[in-house]
């Protein structure tokens, strides 16, 4: 058990200001996305990519770069990845090319796989199990904030200056992160061990390969040689990692971790859940400004009423866990995240606003409900030696849920799009609604944006799916009873209570939210 430090709530803080650039960047790029296609004349395929690039990288790098901060220390694994984060928002800024921004955003993912891991490994390390429920609460409420300010802030940006000036809002919290982290955090690291360059190697290509097959798919098609590669190179890869992990002397991930129930239960339904809603929640975005016609500040702000639900009912996620379990804390919160997305499926040309802001109301409040259950359950399946990697572990599915969403409900978006325009429409317009809205013609305008709405429509009942699976998946999976006695359960075997007992800890009045990244 981590023993208590003097300036865990000063650390926390610092921990809190790290990785508050990455939750600002990727909401603020989201809200950015019409003016690139506006400004930068980025093509619906570019636009994929800029956000593909950073998921490439960080997917592919996260398992390394866990376990390399577990061995060499997670503070030095934290500060390299400010600097490349801080120093790539600094590129893009000059950016002039879809092609440049692309390449500056896989810099930023490098950055990002070294700062996330490190964060949430120093918190478990710095606070002990009574506090550590309560940490993550104060951690991820901070998040939530700054994925409250950062559209906000974004699109006020955006209003009165060019498009680059949205990733400037990194620069002073990656320079400030960077600084205190050298004052305040103690470096931490696991035992001492050979480093495992050929499992390192083998997770770096057989995750980017992955990655690269799943976002290569919409463009290339499913059977072309690109995409089938990308998948037979995958699949090689980390078949050879498995087998060698399983022999190695010194694994940099010890693959007895995927025997606890909990922790396997948890990752698995919330990789289902990322891919339920990465590639709606990317489509709002357009659907706030091309169809609904708001100002870059006005689609941030719209967002509100989503990001505060999931605040006030992390308090609610608290009790149900506390008095329930996480069993029927996780599955509850994903039932009601179906039915989020249950609204949106009924999304039509003619509603407003108010229909949207229901549907993002209601997947706040199951996200506020389920996250504390689901942070903790994944904390508490981790042997403190190897918080780094077991946090990457975590990361990394969620990054894999989000990259197969993005391809393929990205290319079912599209696909529904193109089919609800009418015949003889021109290409620019069945590229994309943003295509469709150059032209200028009014009555074609209409059509487009009736079918894009259609498009998201269809496009959610995946989202329905997706939520009622992983609820399945998590009563199934997860055990309904708290340990009785921690001190003896083995934070490795398959009958470990270590997370349900961090779950159900009656140590905290606040709770914890979902990292939002």
């Amino acid at each position: 058990m981590a023993e208590r430090h003097p300036r865990r709530w000063l650390i926390l803080g610092v921990l809190c200001l790290s990785l508050l650039v990455v939750v600002v960047d990727n909401m603020v790029l989201n809200i950015a996305i019409p003016a690139l296609i506006r400004d930068l004349g980025a093509s619906t395929a570019d636009i994929q990519w800029i956000i593909d690039a950073y998921i490439l990288v960080f997917a592919g790098v996260l398992l390394t770069a866990g376990s390399l901060s577990d061995r060499y220390g997670r503070r030095r694994g934290l500060v390299i990845g400010l600097i490349i984060f801080g120093g790539a928002s600094a590129l893009a800024t000059v950016c002039e090319t879809p092609g440049q921004l692309i390449a500056v955003r896989g810099l930023m993912g490098l950055g990002a796989a070294f700062l996330m891991p490190g964060t949430l490994a120093i918190l478990t390390t710095v606070f002990d199990e009574n506090e550590r429920k309560k940490a993550i609460a104060i951690w991820s409420s901070v998040l939530m904030l700054g994925a409250l300010g950062g559209p906000t802030l974004g699109g006020l940006l955006l209003e009165h200056f060019w498009w680059g000036s949205v990733f400037l809002l990194n620069i002073p919290i990656a320079i400030l992160g960077l600084l205190a982290s050298l004052a305040f955090i103690p470096e931490s690291k696991g035992p001492s061990s050979r480093p495992d360059t050929v499992g390192a190697l083998l997770s770096t290509i057989g995750m980017t390969a992955l990655i690269w097959g799943v976002i290569s798919a919409p463009e290339h098609g499913w059977e072309s040689l690109r995409t089938t590669g990308g998948f037979v190179v995958a699949l090689v890869a980390l078949t050879s990692f498995i087998l060698w992990e399983r022999r190695a002397a010194e694994p940099m991930l010890p693959l007895e971790l995927f025997r606890n129930r909990n922790f396997r239960g948890a990752s698995l339904s919330l990789v289902l859940l990322s891919f339920s809603a990465g590639g709606v929640m990317l489509a709002i975005t357009q659907y706030l400004q091309f169809v609904l016609g708001y100002e870059p500040i006005k689609a941030g702000a719209a967002f509100i009423p989503m990001i505060v639900t999931t605040m006030i009912f992390n308090g609610v996620g608290v009790v149900v866990d506390k008095r329930f379990g996480a069993r029927v804390a996780l599955s509850a919160g994903l039932l009601l995240v179906a039915g989020g997305f249950a609204v949106l499926a009924s999304l039509a040309p003619e509603d407003g606003y108010l229909k949207l802001a229901s549907a993002l109301v209601i997947i706040g409040m199951g996200s506020g409900i389920a996250s504390p259950a689901a942070v903790g359950t994944l904390l508490g399946a981790l042997p403190l030696e190897r918080a780094g990697v077991g946090s990457a572990v975590n990361d990394t599915v969620q990054q894999v849920g989000t990259a197969l969403s993005v391809a393929i409900l990205g290319s079912m978006l599209t696909t529904t799009y193109r089919a609800a325009l009418p015949d003889g429409v021109s290409e620019a317009a069945r590229e994309s609604l943003g295509g469709a809205l150059r032209l200028g013609d009014a009555g074609l305008a209409e059509t487009a944006r009736a079918a894009f709405v259609d498009a998201i429509a269809v496009t959610s009942l995946v989202g329905v799916v997706g939520g009622v699976a992983a609820a399945i998946l998590a009563a199934a999976v997860l055990r309904p009873k708290p340990a009785t006695n921690p001190e003896a359960a083995d934070p490795l075997s398959t009958e470990a209570d270590g997370p349900e007992k961090l779950s159900t800890e009656a140590d905290s009045v606040p709770a914890g939210i979902e990292r939002q990244y």
